[in-house]
């Protein structure tokens, strides 16, 4: 019976917020507040649907939702809620309620309501879509959806030529991870026909559940790269990886994300804590029981993330505008995530539960950071931290909620007990699985990047809260608290990022582990981590007691070297926040991206390429053209001498011709 009732409604979870979107597009003009009303309510039942499913799922993990209906034969759409599936399917409905209630006063005065209602409902739904996903290419096809919405959303004020150029870059970006993504799904289809024998009927190749019962076959295929032998599980799942670069805005597809911040904060907020972003960590947490079959994909996987939250923390440190240091905490905490699923190559099935506990976690502080951020822009108009200072006197609510937040983003508690905040129990997890690596393989540096970038993130989001809520005011602004309309999420978002990860940090793991043990796909982790090469960590949880307070122990040492400099003001800057300071212009410049990504290779190379060839290509065209008018004339003033306007010529021509053909039609009919 319970079956029934899961299997009945799942359906409504991504189809509401889509009807929301054409009810809104269509009609939204004439509605109170552009129809915000219609995604709101659409939002909140599939919030309440996704939540039911949730809870009956924890009380017994194994009996999934898994509908699946023929799509031109040979495909299917279909629904699978799964562990993974369900915790994601209630962050995203439940962060994306409370962003839309809280745009109702944030985009009040804004012309454009009805269209970014409509289109904010769109993007939840492809979301959610994406989510629900249990084949391959049903996933991909909502992966493209998603990139369109963030397109149309980060481009919402079209008229501005930044934001206009802020969407197209994250659009053609993202493209090129997306054009990875499906050369690997082209891949893995040829592989699965060649294995199966083509089509079957009543079998849907591109279903996970069919994919991942291939693993060990397609591990044996092997291709000739450059002189090594490269299996193609590897190429395929390192191509579903660059994907996931690309949407999860990981380094060097990164550079669409801080420009993403032309949008509406509540657009900010959307992308960076619950949709379009967490989509590649999805994807690769989905797909995991193929990257821990791969040789070497997950230790790509682990190296890249790792870097990325070191990189992005380096340029988070020195920015200004309060949102795109926020963007840059993004991309760092995005990279923590990767390395958390990068560990599987040491703890197994364990590293999903990390990797997705940060993701959920990561999902309520910050889109409590950007709803606070919203809050101050939307109070004092500006973003610019150098402009502000003291705004927590006129804004204590937002000032209280944007601090709980950013204690949350470093990561502060007690280790060894249940007292922290959420980001203190998925983050440090992550460092911990890191160091356990490190010991069991004697390779330290993703170890060494993850308190790095630790540390840096302590920096960056304390020198933002002094910046801008502390000492006196640095322009004259005329700020004042929100509406509650707009605190009221505040308020929730902060209980969530103050005890989540306390309350649920163990159930949570346990949840996520029965993802690939179920009554859909029932794997043997510890098989497939064999094929790939990896040797799992079979007594992880002993780390000495330092190892688990060093993340604390930096966290505090950023907040002090921020707390010294932007609060006490004992030391100047000076002349090290100078662009004299070449280190510093090199961060401030961010390493100069710009200038290599859009001047140097795409306007330089690549319209370079395009203009000779468009030359070249009109000269060719030009002399064709040319030369067949040159042929024309030519061919004209020998015909006109035959014009002479004899009739008898003409009548002598004519019978000849005639002839001829008579001859002609004789010969081929004694031919044949």
């Amino acid at each position: 019976m319970v079956k029934t009732a899961l299997e009945e409604y799942a359906f409504l979870i991504p189809l509401l917020p889509a009807l929301a979107f054409v009810i809104t597009f269509f009609f939204g003009k004439k509605m109170p507040s552009g129809g915000a009303v219609v995604p709101i309510l659409a939002i909140a039942a599939s919030f309440i649907i996704s939540l039911v499913i949730t809870l009956r799922l924890l009380a017994n993990p194994e009996e999934v939702v898994s509908q699946s209906y023929s799509w031109f034969a040979v495909l299917n759409i279909g629904i699978l809620i799964d562990p993974l599936a369900a915790v994601m399917l209630s962050m995203v409905s439940f962060v994306s309620l409370l962003i839309h209630i809280y745009a109702v006063s944030y985009m009040s005065h804004d012309p454009g309501k009805p269209r970014y209602f409509a289109e904010t409902a769109l993007f939840t739904a492809a979301m959610l879509s994406l989510v629900l996903s249990d084949n391959i290419l049903q996933f991909f096809v909502s992966w493209e959806l998603v990139g369109l919405c963030s397109y149309l959303l980060i481009g919402f004020w079209y008229e501005k030529p930044s934001a206009a150029a802020a969407a197209k870059k994250a659009f053609l970006t993202t493209r090129v991870g997306d054009v990875m993504f499906l050369t690997g799904i082209i891949l893995l289809t040829s592989d699965l026909l060649k294995l199966a024998g083509g089509f079957q009927d009543g079998t849907y190749l591109l279903r996970f559940d069919e994919i991942f019962s291939y693993i060990p076959q397609l591990s044996a295929l092997q291709a000739n790269i450059f002189g090594f032998e490269v299996s193609h599980l590897t190429i395929i799942t390192l191509l579903f990886f660059g994907g996931a670069i690309g949407k999860s805005g990981q380094f060097p597809l990164h550079v669409w994300l801080p420009d993403a911040m032309e949008g509406p904060t509540t657009v900010s907020a959307l992308i960076h804590a619950a949709t379009m972003v967490t989509a590649g960590v999805y994807l690769v947490a989905r797909t995991f029981p193929m990257f821990i079959a791969a040789p070497e994909s997950l230790m790509v996987v682990a190296y890249l993330g790792g870097f990325t939250a070191l990189f992005a923390g380096t340029m988070g440190i020195v920015m200004n505008d309060l949102k795109r240091v926020l963007a840059y905490s993004t991309i760092s905490q995005l990279g923590y995530m990767m390395l958390g699923l990068g560990m599987g190559s040491a703890i197994g099935l364990e590293a999903v539960g990390i990797s997705i506990f940060h993701l959920i976690n990561h999902a309520f502080f910050k889109a409590l950071l950007f709803l606070c951020a919203g809050s101050v822009i939307h109070a004092v108009g500006t973003q610019d931290m150098r402009e502000l200072g003291g705004v927590g006197k006129v804004m204590p609510i937002t000032a209280v909620t944007m601090a709980i937040a950013a204690l949350a983003l470093a990561g502060f508690g007690i280790p060894g007990t249940s007292i922290g905040t959420s980001g203190f129990f998925s983050k440090d997890a992550i460092i911990e699985a890191a160091y356990i690596f490190g010991e069991h393989s004697n390779n330290w540096i993703p170890y060494l990047f993850s308190i790095a970038a630790a540390l840096l993130t302590s920096i960056y989001i304390f020198r933002l809260i002094f910046m801008t809520f502390t000492g006196k005011p640095r322009s004259d602004y005329h700020g004042h608290e929100s509406p509650a309309i707009m605190t009221i999420p505040l308020s929730i978002l902060a209980v969530f990022a103050l005890v989540f990860g306390g309350l649920t940090q163990t159930g949570f793991m346990a949840f996520l582990e029965e993802t690939f043990v179920n009554t859909f796909v029932n794997l043997d982790i510890g098989s497939l981590a064999g094929i790939g090469g990896y040797e799992l960590v079979e007594a992880a949880g002993h780390e000495p007691l330092l190892v688990l307070w060093i993340p604390l122990i930096v966290a505090v040492a950023g907040l002090a070297v921020a707390f010294v400099i932007y609060y006490l003001r004992i030391i100047k800057l000076g002349p090290l926040a100078s662009m004299k300071n070449p280190v510093y212009r090199l961060l401030y410049k961010r390493y100069y991206q710009h200038e290599i990504y859009t001047e140097f290779f795409s306007l330089g190379i690549i319209y370079g390429v395009v203009a000779l060839l468009t030359q070249v290509l009109d000269v060719i065209v030009d002399s064709i053209v040319e030369g067949i008018g040159i042929l024309t004339v030519g061919i004209s003033e020998e015909l006109r001498r035959i014009q002479t306007g004899v009739v008898q010529t003409y009548a002598t021509a004519l019978v000849a011709g005639v002839s001829l053909l008579i001859i002609l039609v004789k010969l081929i009919m004694e031919v044949l």
